[in-house]
């Protein structure tokens, strides 16, 4: 049923060309699938049952932003949130992680009402379009980041937070040649460009660790860089149900359903607004595509997430490497989605694409996300500064939720300072107050 529904996309566009973007953008991230349950292990939860939850998670949010909301976006568990759900709920706050579960669930309601309500398309629509630009870029900075921070290219230095690593190391040489390679074959058209290059670079990382470069392997962690675990693992539901959602409840909680609601709220907006602005996949009004089915989609991952044992479902960054192979419909995301099913019992092949090989896609898209920076005012500066710091706060802070604050909240301020506050939109004002709240919690 599923493929007939995928013919039943326009014919304008090619499904072969949705399916490409659809295995692009699973290869971008489908290291959620280790990385996730090495987080939430952290809190006492099983690994393999939160693998198993964040495979149903991506899977079911994927499948429903594909065939509900005909969008080419991934939704899978968030990277930052789950940190908070270990670290901070759990570790810091005292929950179980049956409570932070409980949390997990309770924030998904709170979403789906506000998209019910219409709440979150009305933020959307708040945003000024200079915010929306500079969100654009900032994230294709933060995956770009990221990126490089996976293939060990940017690496801690005590006396500059962060630095390159060695030159002459045979890993960054290898990135370095995968990502001459992929953008060599992006500048040719290639179809499927992104997905060559990954395979290219897995190929060129094999001799690491077994003919040369031991040494380099054994720094990042491995001794060898690509590795070969097994085929076979059984899924694991025991977290299923197991979501404490009365006793998640308490005064003292609040706090922690606030933040995880503030925060998936923020990042997924964020989100859809700079893929929409990277991609031009926008309605008639400017606002992204199926903003309304994509909110609602949002929210019942985030809840689904609570249910099945995982922290919040959200819609991915990495879906630009997907857009940029030329996905354009919910087709991609559908592929995408079917993807993660077959790992729920494979996960053991994953191992095999190392970090290096994947990142590639992340810097190379990455730079195609800036391009809306050319749409700013610079010459204005109420509208440059917000912009300014929402650019660069986003990958500086490691957080999307962050980045978009500081960006309302000095837009607020500096038109209220120069007695243009008849300009700002009455939600982006509670909008500001709320991010100071949040900001300060």
């Amino acid at each position: 049923m599923l493929f007939l529904h995928l013919l039943m996309y326009p014919k304008s566009h090619h499904l072969k060309t949705e399916i490409l973007a659809g295995i692009s953008t699973f290869l971008a991230c489908f290291y959620i699938i280790i990385v996730n349950p090495a987080i939430l292990a952290e809190a006492g939860m099983p690994f393999s049952a939160v693998l198993t939850a964040t495979v149903l998670v991506s899977a079911f949010g994927s499948l429903m932003m594909g065939l509900y909301a005909k969008n080419p976006i991934v939704v899978a568990p968030g990277m930052g949130i789950n940190a908070f759900f270990t670290y901070t709920a759990v570790k810091g706050f005292g929950l179980s992680f049956e409570e932070a579960l409980g949390t997990v669930f309770w924030s998904g309601v709170i979403f789906l009402l506000l998209s019910v309500f219409k709440t979150r398309e009305k933020i959307i629509q708040a945003i000024p379009s200079a915010i929306r630009h500079a969100v654009s870029a900032g994230i294709g900075l933060f995956i770009c980041f990221i990126g490089f921070q996976n293939a060990h290219f940017i690496v801690d230095n005590p006396a500059t937070l962060v630095g390159m690593a060695m030159f002459k190391d045979p890993i960054t040489l290898t990135f370095l040649a995968g990502l001459l390679i992929t953008g060599s074959l992006i500048i040719r058209k290639v179809s499927g460009a992104i997905i060559f290059g990954i395979l290219i670079t897995t190929a060129l990382a094999w001799p690491i660790g077994r003919w040369w470069g031991d040494a380099a392997a054994i720094n990042f962690g491995v001794s060898t860089l690509v590795n070969f675990t097994g085929f076979f693992s059984w899924p694991d539901f025991s977290l299923v149900g197991k979501a404490d959602i009365l006793g998640s409840l308490k005064y003292s909680y609040i706090p922690v359903i606030f933040v995880f609601t503030f925060t998936i709220l923020f990042d997924g907006i964020s989100t859809f607004v700079g893929l929409a602005e990277a991609s031009g996949l926008k309605d008639p009004d400017g606002n992204p595509q199926n903003m309304r089915k994509s909110l609602l989609t949002d929210s019942f991952a985030t809840l689904f997430a609570g249910l099945v044992g995982s922290s919040s479902g959200t819609a991915y960054i990495e879906s630009a490497v997907g857009i940029e192979e030329g996905g354009r419909t919910g087709a991609t995301a559908v592929t995408a989605g079917l993807l993660f099913l077959p790992f729920m019992f494979f996960s053991p092949l994953l191992s095999i694409i190392p970090s290096i090989a994947s990142s590639i896609a992340l810097v190379l898209v990455g730079s195609f996300m800036v391009i809306p920076l050319t749409k700013i005012n610079w010459k204005k500066p109420e509208e440059a500064l917000p912009s300014f710091l929402t650019i660069v706060l986003i990958p500086f802070t490691y957080s999307l939720s962050i980045g978009i604050s500081f960006g309302f909240i000095s837009w607020t301020l500096l038109k209220l300072a120069s007695g243009k506050i008849s300009e700002v939109n009455p939600i982006l004002a509670l909008i500001s107050v709320l991010s100071l709240f949040f900001l300060w919690l």
